[in-house]
């Protein structure tokens, strides 16, 4: 069986970094593939909620000099593509493979090459030793990294005698990061995930420079974030969806966590004492 007009608008946009304007109408170019190749900038802008602006700058970030190329290619490669759905394609029981589910075989995929990626424990174990070593133990995230360093520095604070959680950017930010210095830090970690703020960037350059080791989580060893970290651990980020899915990057991170764990001689007791305290308290509900 051919392959279908969405499938290979799919394929166009695989391995292209788009905002979520972009995405969204990359969305929209799927679910009416069969029409897409005959609208106009506008009709298309028009279709997808977006400035007719929006539209030649996607058709830019695809690597065409405008929209009048991209509707060329498009009518060239994807309209002669069978008709049938746009978005669907088969899947291998016979049915179909939506884009929702699309966006769920994706996280699979990366969590499957993260998996892969940790057959060799040594870089995780190394992370886990120096970031148990940190007093006090500063946790960077800002913006669409907050929520994973947020969760990192929840759970770590269980076991961790002093974490603190650096999600909030601006010039108090690098104030922070002094007085994490001069409390006796020795190590940060920072999860930095697309669209990477310059003012991660900057932070770690500047932590490196007042003497912090930094351990990095992030979607790619090519990140902006790359040059600035003493250990990095790549885990991607899905793209399927108009936002970025992090499922890999938070499985990572409580990887590190367990690691981090490893290194606490007393994380057990700790772990132990709250539940007690918890439990006192009456704190859960089950």
């Amino acid at each position: 069986m051919g392959e279908g007009a969405g499938a290979r608008l799919q394929a166009l946009f695989e391995g292209h970094r788009l905002t979520p304007t972009q995405r969204r109408i990359a969305h929209w170019m799927v679910r009416r593939a069969a029409d897409v190749p005959f609208l106009s900038s506008v009709e298309l802008a028009e279709l997808a909620g977006v400035s007719q602006p929006s539209v030649t700058r996607f058709a830019v970030a695809l690597g065409f000099d405008g929209y009048p190329a991209l509707r060329k290619y498009l009518r060239e490669e994807v309209a002669p593509a069978e008709n049938g759905g746009g978005a669907a394609v088969p899947s291998e029981g016979g049915g179909e493979v939506n884009e929702y589910q699309k966006a769920v075989l994706a996280e699979v995929e990366n969590l499957r090459h993260l998996a892969e990626l940790l057959a060799d424990p040594e870089p995780v174990e190394r992370a886990g030793r120096l970031l148990a070593s940190s007093r006090p133990l500063p946790v960077l995230g800002l913006r669409a990294s907050s929520p994973q360093a947020r969760g990192f520095a929840y759970f770590a604070a269980k076991v961790h005698p002093d974490v603190r959680l650096l999600d909030e950017g601006g010039s108090m930010l690098t104030d922070r990061i002094d007085a994490a210095v001069r409390a006796g830090a020795s190590v940060l970690l920072c999860f930095a995930l697309p669209r990477h703020p310059r003012e991660v960037v900057e932070a770690l350059a500047y932590a490196r420079s007042a003497g912090l080791t930094v351990v990095t989580v992030t979607d790619s060893a090519f990140a902006p974030v790359a040059g600035h970290s003493d250990l990095l651990l790549p885990a991607a980020v899905g793209t399927a969806l108009a936002f970025d899915t992090a499922c890999a990057p938070m499985l990572l991170g409580r990887v590190l966590l367990e690691a981090m764990c490893d290194g606490l001689p007393d994380a057990q007791a700790r772990l132990e004492e709250f539940d007690a305290r918890a439990a006192a308290r009456g704190l859960f509900a089950e």
